[in-house]
């Protein structure tokens, strides 16, 4: 049949993993948060973008050639940054934390999504222990994994057991997680912050309770003296690591809190760079510190670049700069992933809509387009053959969707079942001369990914998002940030006090 192959081919890609990796020695308990970095994205913000021309030599780059080519299609609707905090205890990262630096770990990632009317942004926590898809990774060998399917979100920064860490394995699970595909990756780490932190002078936080010796460090055994006192305070340097770091003895104890205080620390940050003033006297050093402990993809790996990078987001107001969480359960003592809230999530940053409905990308909010009015209407399909799959377990999707083609002039070469069935999001495979054809399929699938293959033909895999009787199937149907995500969004400009935990 026609185009099985590369489909079949493609639902192995996108449902195998690499195998887990080797764990190394026993962490620490203490560890580093993702939010480092976003310094530079701090920097951006408040308007900071030409002092990179004095940090030549500062930045280090990370290897792209681990990036998958199997990625959704680069986006006109915004832009999208992903940030790792990694907790390498190697070099000068050894005196902020305890344990050793044998591998490159990190425990939170957040995705930025910056919008196309460069006036809004907003950053998704991915909590750790989220169960997901790895797919294949490549090892310091130059060799790639085998993908793996619902473990850890962290595990995936580990694949290889470097110091280092491996930037690009994580940046391949987070566009198929998301479907959105990354513009750039950033990696920072221990010292980066503390020194960051210093910096800037201190950054007002604010504490539920009272943390003692014994919360930082469990196997004190013992509560020890007070390291916190309960209320808002200023903390830098060692004190600001710890802050954001902690998890037992502060708030309600877990993970998902922990990236509560995050995300205010991160506003609080941002909302003390601008309050200190725009002049190299203030963010030159300020920049020194990020940008010394940081590595990025080659695409911002020079002072240009990164100008570039930062005034794209320099008119972004502390109110429009919002943070959520992936929508999340618990399922034992990990995290699942909670559907369709986290593929309406991203649908709507895929889409450009902002936390409170709006379309980012119109120029005139108030005489906004309607998605009917600016999504491309359906085409004939006269002249172009195409195989559906299903890659679902609804069954008969195959079908329905081959006749809805084939009523559209498109030739149907086959309707069968895909080789797995846990697609999300429907995608549309086309060879190296069928690009223009597969545009025309995707007239009527509107949020379908689209993926170039070596192979001739056109294929479409149907995911669990394809409605073909719903209001999803019509592209008037507008995407929206799903309630229960948006209703908990922080802006950064909030009371630090305010939601520090996820109850």
């Amino acid at each position: 049949m026609a185009g099985s192959h590369k489909a079949g081919a493609a639902s192995r890609r996108e449902s195998d993993g690499p195998a887990a990796p080797r764990r190394g020695k026993k962490r620490s308990r203490a560890r580093l948060i993702g939010i480092t970095g976003l310094s530079v994205v701090v920097l951006a913000v408040a308007g900071g973008g030409w002092i990179y021309f004095q940090l030549n030599g500062n930045i280090k780059t990370f290897d792209d050639g681990g990036i998958s080519a199997d990625r959704p299609a680069a986006s006109t609707k915004g832009s999208n940054v992903l940030i790792i905090g990694s907790d390498t205890r190697s070099g000068d990262n050894a005196q902020y934390g305890h344990g050793k630096g044998d591998i490159g770990r990190s425990d939170t990632a957040l995705l930025l999504h910056v919008y196309a009317d460069q006036k809004h942004a907003v950053a998704v926590s991915i909590p750790r222990d989220s169960l997901v898809d790895i797919p294949s990774c490549k090892l310091p060998n130059g060799s790639w994994t085998k993908g793996q399917h619902r473990v850890m979100f962290n595990s995936a920064f580990e694949v290889g057991e470097t110091v280092e860490g491996n930037p690009a394995c994580t940046q391949n699970t987070v566009e198929k997680l998301t479907g959105l595909r990354v513009d750039h990756t950033m990696v920072m780490d221990f010292e980066g912050f503390a020194k960051m932190t210093d910096a800037v002078g201190g950054v007002q936080v604010c504490v539920p309770n009272n943390v003692y010796q014994g919360d930082l460090n469990p196997k004190l055994k013992r509560k020890g003296n007070l390291v916190f006192a309960k209320g808002p305070q200023k903390v830098s340097g060692q004190k600001a690591l710890d802050y954001v770091r902690i998890r037992h003895g502060i708030g309600d104890g877990s993970d998902i809190g922990r990236i509560k205080r995050q995300q205010a620390f991160i506003g609080s940050l941002i909302k003390q760079v601008k309050g200190n003033g725009l002049d190299p006297t203030t963010l030159l050093p300020l920049a020194n510190a990020a940008t010394k402990s940081m590595t990025v993809d080659p695409g911002l790996g020079s002072p240009s670049k990164l100008i570039s990078f930062a005034m794209s987001m320099k008119g972004i107001d502390l109110h429009n700069t919002k943070f959520v969480t992936l929508p999340w359960r618990y399922e034992g003592a990990r995290v699942a992933v909670v559907e369709p809230e986290a593929d309406a999530l991203f649908a709507a940053l895929r889409a450009d809509r902002t936390v409170d409905g709006q379309d980012a990308g119109a120029k005139d909010k108030s005489a906004a387009p309607s998605p009917a009015a600016s999504a491309p209407a359906p085409a004939s399909g006269k002249g172009i053959s195409v195989a559906v799959y299903n890659g679902t377990i609804t069954k008969g999707l195959a079908g329905t969707a081959a006749e809805s083609l084939k009523s559209a002039g498109f030739t149907v070469t086959g309707a069968s079942t895909a080789a797995t069935q846990d697609y999300t999001h429907t995608v549309i495979q086309y060879g190296p001369n069928d690009a223009a054809k597969a545009k025309t399929l995707a007239t009527h699938f509107p949020d379908a990914l689209m993926r170039p293959s070596k192979q001739p033909g056109v294929s479409v895999i149907l995911g669990t998002q394809y409605k073909p009787d719903g209001p999803d199937a019509s592209p008037s149907a507008p995407a929206a940030v799903p309630s229960s995500v948006a209703d908990t969004a922080r802006s950064a400009d909030d009371n630090i006090c305010s939601n520090l935990s996820y109850g």
